[in-house]
């Protein structure tokens, strides 16, 4: 399938974005632990403490079918966060299970996870090839103990022990060794147990520690995805080029709902890193933590250069790429070495689809994306997705600099945000097939 995008020549709209599948997974994942050792009555009232405010994304449908069914084999996709915090459950849950994905998620490396699993007593055996997925995996009570991963490795793998250690028999004292990457993801798994009634601590600047003690169910409710977000942002920085009102203002306007001030999600630095792209952010209720709605609005002021490192919001590379360089914005942007292991090899992806569109972007050291403003003959081939979902969410907005811009496979958007393409619409976006 292939979808051609035009762009409104202004937008006035509202957006319900989904909810974080970051938090809904946690989130999932520690209300089934809750429920492991409760009573008959507690278990009777399980629905009543179901996380609300879920995500309709595919990553969050089959966290939820997987736990609600517990199959035999357990086919999570493309779900990378599923496939990280299931094998770190499964491997404290009594049964025996089989765990596996696509074929890009069959050589997306594991292996980190399942030799701190093992150290810890786990019984998880590889069915084809060594360190990567599927697994078979026979649940077990574990005793929980001293025990050191690197920290420049997926934070998932972090956050999946992270999970599991206050089920441990003698809790767990996880410590990260080298550089700590995407350390706002594991601050945001330390906030939600925390919420969940449990004690988690640094007990020092590199050692995480969680006693033996129980989860309590309760009420919880899931913020909306600020990497969503990300997308909308970027339109509105991208509408920043059009031409003004004859008074010299913009028409634009763009709310988002369910976003709040204070956010414990890493990619909230969003909004930061766009006000020195032209964008301005009004929040309604300005209480920490409190979801409200946002709005968006240009300002007149933009930096002639971006450079930042993303090594704790590496989702958001794919957004500045696009953006900055579409905006003529030269950038340097470093902490990208996990972008080879996602959905699909992140920086070679963006350097080839750029080039289509006309702008030649380099890496460096493998870890590294930068523009120095160097062009090329835009050849306005099809943007192929590459079955990852920020592929195409990241260049859909570029129909507003680049019309009728045409995407391939435009349906992995459901990932992460099923409803992308009717938001589109109700802004006025023109789709067709």
């Amino acid at each position: 399938m292939q979808y051609k995008l035009t762009a409104p020549g202004h937008i006035d709209t509202i957006v319900n974005l989904p909810a974080s599948k970051s938090i809904s997974n946690r989130a999932l994942i520690i209300h089934a632990l809750s429920c492991c050792d409760a009573s008959m009555q507690q278990r009777m009232n399980e629905e009543a403490t179901l996380p609300h405010n879920l995500s309709d994304c595919d990553d969050t449908q089959v966290m939820i079918a997987a736990l609600r069914d517990m199959p035999e084999t357990i086919d999570i996709k493309a779900a990378g966060t599923a496939m990280r915090f299931l094998t770190a459950y499964l491997s404290v849950t009594p049964g025996t299970h089989i765990i596996t994905g696509t074929e890009r998620m069959k050589n997306r490396p594991i292996k980190v996870l399942v030799d701190a699993l093992r150290y810890l007593g786990a019984d998880i055996e590889y069915l084809e090839k060594e360190g990567y997925p599927p697994l078979r995996i026979t649940g077990k009570d574990l005793e929980g103990t001293h025990l050191e991963i690197p920290g420049n490795v997926s934070s998932q793998f972090t956050t999946a022990l992270l999970l599991i250690g206050p089920v441990l028999k003698n809790g767990l004292e996880l410590e990260l060794t080298g550089d700590i990457i995407s350390r706002s993801y594991i601050e945001l798994t330390l906030h939600i147990m925390h919420d969940m009634g449990v004690k988690v601590e640094w007990s020092d600047v590199r050692t995480i520690t969680t006693q033996h003690q129980r989860y309590e169910p309760r009420p919880f409710t899931i913020e909306n995805d600020w990497s969503a977000a990300s997308y909308w942002y970027e339109i509105m920085a991208l509408l920043n080029n059009l031409p003004m009102t004859a008074k010299g203002e913009s028409r634009d306007c763009i709310r988002l709902k369910g976003l709040a001030d204070g956010s414990r999600q890493g990619d909230s630095v969003v909004r930061y890193l766009f006000s020195m792209l032209g964008v301005k952010t009004i929040f309604e209720n300005t209480e920490p933590g409190v979801p409200t709605t946002i709005t968006l609005k240009h300002v007149p002021t933009r930096i002639p250069r971006l450079d930042y490192n993303f090594i704790n919001q590496p989702d958001l590379a794919q957004t500045f790429v696009v953006s900055c360089a579409c905006m003529d914005v030269p950038f340097h942007f470093t902490g990208l070495s996990t972008l080879r292991i996602k959905e699909t090899d992140r920086m070679d992806a963006l350097i080839k689809e750029m080039r289509k569109i006309g702008y030649v972007i380099k890496e460096k050291d493998g870890c590294e994306l930068y523009w120095d403003g160097e062009k090329c003959e835009p050849t306005m081939e099809p943007i192929d997705t590459y079955e990852d979902h920020r592929m195409a969410l990241a260049f859909a907005p570029l129909c507003i600099k680049f019309p009728e811009l045409r995407i391939n496979n435009p349906h992995v958007v459901t990932k992460s945000y099923p409803n992308f393409w009717n938001d589109l619409k109700r802004a006025g976006f023109t789709i067709e097939e």
